[in-house]
């Protein structure tokens, strides 16, 4: 029975749960692939590092190593059950849209045909965030970055990425991607803990915006938000709920508190997990499932082969460089995913 749902998946791309009933998945990813830098100096930013010269010795070998290293993780993230990869894929820590093309573009990718959403944002260390689509699957119509302004305790500038949000048609169906990468816990969680309650506030703005011209909006915030779901900006500001049956109208549900509660994550520290990778969603997505689009299940990607085996880090995400050398990885973090599926007649 189990082979027989499989192939049926694999080659319709359909979810059968009954003889009656069947169902078009859709695959919702977001990686956070750890400083996908280019070999070229920018002036700008605080690139020197990831050069052939700087310290971490970053040659063209080593790029399309990394290259060739995410885009095979992108091409597996929910194949095992859809056959195919992720239809939306937000991404984080990427410098520029050049190393974008060149990702899409290997032939890890290139058959999939990703078209790609890019915005430079003003962060010191010259990292974005971006969105892929499958050019077949999805149209952006709207694509707005929200500038999130922080200062010091000198009233200086901080500068750090933008909150990209992409509005679009999904197999016909308009729905709206916000992708973020929040200010990091640099300094100490404590210190740093208002930048990101800052960037709760503005991703909180951009939720209400939406659904003030369209309550029935379907939303989807996704990112690397360097907080747990069970931190303040997410419970009370963005005011989350981790279990359906109590997400009220313009709440937000969020699958990744459960995952959290269960000791689950997406990047460890010092022999702790955190699951700051996470996706959560409008109620109109989980409110009723024979109108259009509707979550059904999140993970996290976590294959053996994104796992360091062996040594001081065993179990850990297998990253390009520990403890500044350089190790041939992947990333600091795991990908993680959603599945959104649509009735079909």
């Amino acid at each position: 029975m189990r082979k027989t749902f499989v192939i049926v998946l694999f080659l319709v791309f359909h979810i059968t749960f009954s003889q009656k009933t069947k169902y078009k998945i859709r695959t919702i990813a977001f990686y956070n692939v750890e400083n996908l830098f280019d070999t070229v100096n920018d002036s700008l930013t605080f690139d020197d590092q990831r050069t052939p010269n700087g310290k971490y010795k970053w040659t063209k070998k080593r790029y399309y190593q990394k290259i060739e290293n995410i885009s095979k993780v992108l091409s597996q993230i929910g194949k095992e059950l859809t056959g195919a990869s992720p239809d939306i894929i937000g991404l984080c820590e990427i410098e520029n849209k050049q190393v974008l093309v060149d990702l899409v573009n290997h032939p890890n990718l290139k058959n999939k045909n990703y078209g790609i959403v890019h915005h430079d944002s003003p962060d010191e260390r010259g990292i974005d965030v971006a969105l892929l689509y499958k050019q077949k699957a999805f149209i952006p119509n709207t694509i707005n970055n929200h500038r999130l302004l922080l200062f010091d305790d000198d009233g200086f500038r901080n500068y750090t990425r933008d909150q990209l949000i992409v509005e679009g048609v999904l197999d016909g169906e308009n729905i709206y991607f916000i992708v973020n990468h929040w200010p990091s816990r640099s300094g100490g969680e404590a210190k740093s803990k208002p930048n990101r309650i800052n960037a709760a506030k503005l991703n909180k703005k951009i939720i209400d915006s939406v659904q003030h011209l369209n309550p029935e909006a379907k939303l989807i915030s996704i990112g690397d938000f360097n907080d747990d779901p069970a931190n303040s900006s997410f419970k009370k500001v963005l005011k989350t709920i981790g279990k359906k049956k109590n997400v009220k109208d313009k709440e937000l549900y969020n699958p990744f508190e459960k995952m959290y509660k269960k000791g689950l994550g997406s990047l460890a520290y010092r022999d702790k997990w955190n699951l700051f990778d996470q996706i959560f969603v409008t109620k109109s997505l989980i409110s009723n499932i024979k109108n259009g689009y509707t979550f059904w299940k999140a993970g996290i990607y976590n294959p053996s082969y994104i796992i360091n085996s062996k040594g001081k880090y065993k179990g850990y995400p297998f990253r390009t460089y520990a403890g500044g050398n350089y190790s041939k990885g992947y990333s600091d973090h795991f990908p993680v995913y959603m599945f959104l599926i649509k009735h079909i007649d």
